[in-house]
């Protein structure tokens, strides 16, 4: 079974198996077409203190 994070900005479950323990630490900016900075901009999730297994946005990145 895959482990996912939240569902992102644009509706989707993001797939997280496999992910090193360090990805999961630090979280991941997700490529994205709706952020404040367009097409080309990263959307950035984070992991919940409370459960490391569900990510939450923590802003946009360019």
């Amino acid at each position: 079974m895959a482990l996912t994070a939240d569902r992102t900005a644009e509706g989707g479950d993001v797939d997280i198996t496999g992910w090193t323990p360090d990805e999961i630490d630090t979280g991941v900016p997700l490529p994205t077409e709706l952020g404040q900075f367009g097409a080309g901009g990263r959307a950035m999730y984070d992991p919940r203190p409370s459960d490391p297994h569900r990510f939450d946005w923590n802003g946009d990145i360019p």
